[in-house]
């Protein structure tokens, strides 16, 4: 499983216009909706929302991970947003956040789970991968960039 793989043109959305946590979550939530991998998405939305009051997923570096292993989803859901404008999301830096990526993936995938937060934390984390991501016109260009970025990675 690459994070390219995984994500479609359908699932990611350019200059979001949020201003706060909770709504970027409930809109990265409406995205990944209508994915054919999520059978329950009030489940999944409550699963989400349950992993974010454990521990922000505002991660550093100006990205977001909301995720959760959750039987609500038959197959690993993948969803990302850039936002017009930063905000705040409780990340361990105290940064705010621009890039917003939606991990929801099958109980039983545990490794596969943690495997793709990592990758999706180590492409992310870049600099140059971040201005990419921010800097791009449309989904297709951020399909190009992964695809681009993960071509020496083995599969997951």
């Amino acid at each position: 499983m690459k994070i390219e793989g995984l994500l479609s043109e359908k699932y990611i959305t350019l200059h979001l216009e949020v201003t706060a946590k909770d709504e970027v979550i409930g809109k990265m939530l409406s995205i990944a909706g209508s994915h054919p991998g999520v059978k329950n998405l009030q489940k999944l939305r409550k699963d989400v929302l349950k992993r974010e009051k454990e521990m922000s997923t505002g991660i550093g570096k100006q990205i977001a991970l909301p995720h959760a292993k959750t039987d609500a989803v038959t197959e690993p859901v993948l969803a990302l947003a850039t936002l017009e404008n930063s905000i705040h999301f409780d990340s361990i830096d105290n940064e705010p956040v621009q890039v917003v990526f939606l991990l929801a993936t099958p109980e039983e995938m545990l490794a596969e789970h943690l495997k793709l937060l990592g990758r999706i934390t180590r492409l992310a984390g870049r600099v140059d991968v971040r201005e990419k991501l921010m800097a791009a016109s449309n989904s297709s260009e951020v399909l190009d960039l992964f695809r681009e970025e993960e071509k020496d990675f083995p599969q997951i």
